[in-house]
């Protein structure tokens, strides 16, 4: 039985080499994992394929609805596979080229066609998640020649950045294509795009998973400044965002990220978009047993500035306390969840973006469920619509949803505060399902006869039409008007 567990911020745990196995998965379910991540930067077609069958088991076990999350490398460049580690120095002169000769010491090869096409005297060349730094002198023979500013080694497959660069790298990469036609094949729930410059990224990303016949939902991670340049855009064609602090990092300034991050999920919050705040959250757990107080701040001051979740990346993919990881930002988000900080009965404006009707009856549900002292507001829902908008609201009750399809029960189990599950109840809304709803509310929860929830649906069909109605209804009295 899928019984009621309120969870408001959810957590997403990436998939690796240290929890790709039944034993791990359940272990990241039960510690308090609402979604899994597979980097398709690593591993094979075959592997993730091995995840998704293992994580529906666990989902169908365990009643719980658990989205995966298929997270495309997009346009990352990487050093080639060198045979071994190259020590630097500092004002030491190194060569990059696009090349698959692993043989050549004088050359540094890279993965990238056009990485002399792509930078000029002067630029900067980040990497290794920026622990090295080069500058470019020159460009000759598609030669990229360069001066070691900073760091001691190149190690083989570190990412490259070319911070306001890789103009000639296409948005959705061949690899991409396949990961997306791989998506749309095992009914992945989100499909999320790296390295997104403008909103036409998303657009092309959309028509390979249509071309594909899939309909999945697309979140741009926001890693890049023209990204946040074009923040306003981008948020129009994609279905979510992530803010992907790693690369974002690197691309501009350490220090303007903190303040670029709450612009990001303060704009996905008013366009009621679902966020996610990502990348070296609780780092340090990879290696060690807790997080440094840094870290646990860091946390909780995502989730004050409102994301949906937050999420896990090489902690739960190849550390060394994946349960522990996932475990401690389960016990830091309750806790800030509980404060008075936390956002709440948010009164955003209309958006004509989305219907009115469900617009005003959300915003009137919330209201309700303030005054009435209302224990949750359940929601009818086919597609997720009205829930989703619910949730951007931030309602001081749970919100939870009953759908027809199992899809969408995935998929709302993202956004904060929503207890999606599976019924079906499309009919009309008679004293036949209410008795259902009481009964229903009476055995999944803890809530008691004579409280009160608010209803929200669409008449005449309860699920498949559009948001219409709202109900003030007391649990075990089914005909109290």
């Amino acid at each position: 039985m899928n019984r009621f567990q309120r969870v408001k911020t959810k957590i997403v745990a990436t998939l690796g080499p240290a929890t790709s196995n039944y034993e791990m998965i359940k272990q990241l379910v039960d510690a308090g994992a609402s979604m899994f991540r597979l980097n398709t930067s690593h591993g094979s077609e075959e592997g993730h394929a091995a995840n998704i069958e293992t994580i529906r088991k666990i989902s169908k076990e365990s009643g719980k609805y658990i989205p995966i999350l298929v997270d495309l490398q997009g346009p990352k460049i990487r050093v080639g596979n060198i045979k071994e580690p190259v020590e630097i120095k500092e004002g030491q002169e190194i060569i990059l080229e696009a090349t698959d000769d692993i043989n050549n010491p004088a050359v540094i090869p890279v993965d990238y066609e056009g990485i002399a096409d792509d930078v000029k005297p002067g630029d900067k060349v980040l990497l290794d998640d920026g622990n090295v730094g080069l500058q470019v002198l020159e460009v000759q023979n598609h030669q990229v020649h360069a001066k070691v500013l900073y760091g001691k080694v190149i190690k083989p497959r570190k990412g490259i950045n070319l911070p306001g660069s890789t103009a000639s790298l296409s948005a959705v990469t061949e690899r991409d294509v396949e990961f997306i036609r791989f998506a749309v094949e095992y009914d992945a729930d989100y499909i999320a795009l790296s390295f997104v410059r403008e909103a036409r990224d998303i657009e092309l990303a959309k028509k390979y998973i249509k071309d594909f016949g899939g309909n999945i939902p697309v979140i741009a991670k926001i890693e890049k400044p023209q990204a946040v340049e074009k923040l306003e855009e981008i948020l129009k064609v994609a279905d979510g965002i992530m803010v992907a602090r790693g690369d974002l990092g690197i691309e501009m300034s350490p220090e303007e990220v903190p303040i670029v991050q709450k612009y990001i999920v303060d704009q996905t919050i008013r366009e009621r978009k679902v966020c996610i705040v990502a990348t070296q959250m609780l780092e340090s757990m990879i290696e060690n047993p807790i997080p440094t107080r840094a870290e646990a701040s860091d946390v909780a001051n995502a989730i004050l500035d409102g994301t949906d979740a937050i999420m896990l990346s090489g902690e739960t993919a190849m550390g060394k306390h994946p349960v522990d990881a996932v475990r401690m930002m389960r016990k830091i988000a309750s806790n800030v969840e509980d404060c008075n900080f936390c956002l709440s009965n948010l009164d955003l404006e209309m958006n004509d973006k989305y219907e009115l009707s469900p617009q005003a009856i959300s915003n009137a549900a919330v209201k309700m469920a303030e005054d009435l002292h209302a224990k949750a507001i359940m929601a009818f829902t086919h597609t997720g619509y009205t829930p989703k908008l619910l949730s951007k609201l931030r309602p001081t009750v749970p919100i939870i949803a009953i759908s027809d399809m199992e899809s969408t029960c995935r998929r709302l189990s993202l956004y904060w505060d929503i207890f999606a599950d599976f019924k079906e109840w499309d009919t009309v809304l008679d004293a036949d399902l209410l008795e259902k709803i009481d009964e229903y509310i009476l055995s999944h929860t803890d809530f008691k006869k004579g409280e009160r929830i608010i209803i929200i649906g669409s008449i005449p069909k309860l699920i498949t039409g559009r948001t219409n109605f709202i109900r003030v209804h007391r649990i075990g009295a089914p005909l109290e008007r």
